[in-house]
């Protein structure tokens, strides 16, 4: 074999070698910026569940929301989109304001925050409060609204006489599932006004069409 042959197919391999070196590098850079990110994203949601808890006791003014020991909410995502997993992922790198109510479904082990609204980062982090509705605690028709391929795919498991809870700032309130319907995306008589307390989620279905879904699951429930 011709010297500068050899030569040159070293010099191509060493080139190589720190290519390689260099990408795992970067590799280790990069997966510790991503791992500080996640546990800053993680300790936001901790603190904001943290402040939340805090009103339930009555001693917000007494604890800062540092110093209160809360764990991270831990999420089911084995029903989950893949693509709605790193969508949470990448919501939680923004910090997210204390929730208006925590939202539980016990026999679905749904627990999940109420956020103000319905745009996609609220539905991509939390669950959101449809604006027009009564907010949580209020009297009224209160409407929730969650991503079907996220927190709200457990709603096709619901059925009726299932226990619904509404954690506010020093009370519970517990529901029972009376209605659960499919409609069109412009039935809004769902979200009307009611004279008595009523809790409506909605979420777009079929719960595993692929793209835009053109129907809306709702689940209605009513004070036990």
């Amino acid at each position: 074999m011709h010297p500068s042959t050899t030569q040159g197919r070293r010099s191509v391999w060493s080139v190589l070698r720190f290519a390689e070196t260099a990408a795992w590098a970067l590799a280790v850079v990069l997966g510790g910026v991503w791992g500080t990110a996640r546990t800053l994203a993680w300790d936001s949601e901790r603190r904001s569940l943290a402040a939340f808890r805090a009103l339930e006791r009555g001693s917000l003014a007494a604890a800062p929301i540092a110093t209160v020991a809360e764990p991270a909410l831990v999420v089911d995502q084995s029903l989950w989109d893949p693509g709605r997993v790193r969508a949470y992922a990448r919501a939680l790198a923004r910090p997210s304001p204390p929730p208006l109510a925590v939202l539980h479904i016990p026999r679905l082990g749904l627990e999940v925050p109420v956020l103000e609204g319905t745009d996609e980062w609220t539905l991509d982090r939390a669950v959101g409060h449809i604006e027009g509705t009564e907010l949580p605690g209020q009297t009224g028709n209160v409407g929730i609204a969650g991503h079907r391929d996220g927190f709200f795919r457990v709603l096709k498991d619901v059925a009726e006489g299932d226990r619904i809870e509404i954690a506010l700032p020093r009370e519970v309130r517990r529901f029972r599932v009376h209605r659960i319907s499919i409609v069109g995306p412009d039935d809004v008589e769902v979200l009307a006004s009611t004279a008595g307390p009523m809790l409506t989620l909605v979420t777009c279905y079929p719960f595993y069409f692929v793209g835009p879904a053109p129907r809306r699951f709702v689940v209605q429930a009513e004070p036990e």
